[in-house]
């Protein structure tokens, strides 16, 4: 199921491509509201590193640095929030923000079919791009290694692809 959000323009219009029933939507939009209420001690700073000329936060490190090496490029991430560590320094959700290209879509795909009910897609027809992001604050952490795991087995595929066409 697809929904389309709208903004003010055309450049803000979403579309979710990821399917979630309702009883997510509503345990997502519950999650959120406790989240808001509940206090959120820091526990130790922001973990960040430096890669592209960036500042990243480093459980993202070994995905973006995949996404490189593989050629798909991304815009804009973040491991999210928890209470593990600054709750207050971060995006609500991880994410990871993608140009469409033919193999950010099957990338997409991968991670969809991997990733599941944990992750939420949307494409942005106006900046011709994608998001993937937890769907829940409580799955940032596994998000940052479900998003290393998935571009492993993606690197791994072109890997066998490029080896099939050299011999």
């Amino acid at each position: 199921m697809a929904y389309i959000c709208q903004s003010s323009g055309e450049a803000e219009t979403e579309v979710v491509i990821s399917e979630h029933n309702e009883r997510r939507w509503r345990r997502r939009e519950e999650e959120l509201i406790r989240w808001s209420a509940a206090a959120k001690p820091r526990r130790r700073p922001k973990q960040t590193a430096y890669f592209g000329g960036a500042e990243i936060d480093a459980e993202l490190l070994a995905a973006l640095s995949l996404f490189k090496r593989m050629g798909i490029d991304t815009e804009f991430s973040c491991a999210g929030v928890s209470l593990l560590d600054e709750p207050e320094d971060h995006s609500l959700y991880a994410y990871i923000t993608f140009p469409a290209t033919d193999k950010t879509e099957a990338f997409v795909r991968l991670a969809q079919n991997r990733m599941k009910h944990r992750l939420l897609v949307t494409f942005e027809p106006g900046r011709n791009r994608f998001d993937l992001s937890s769907f829940y604050i409580g799955h940032n952490r596994s998000y940052c290694l479900l998003i290393e795991r998935c571009a492993k087995q993606m690197m791994e595929q072109l890997e066998r692809n490029a080896a099939r066409i050299l011999e």
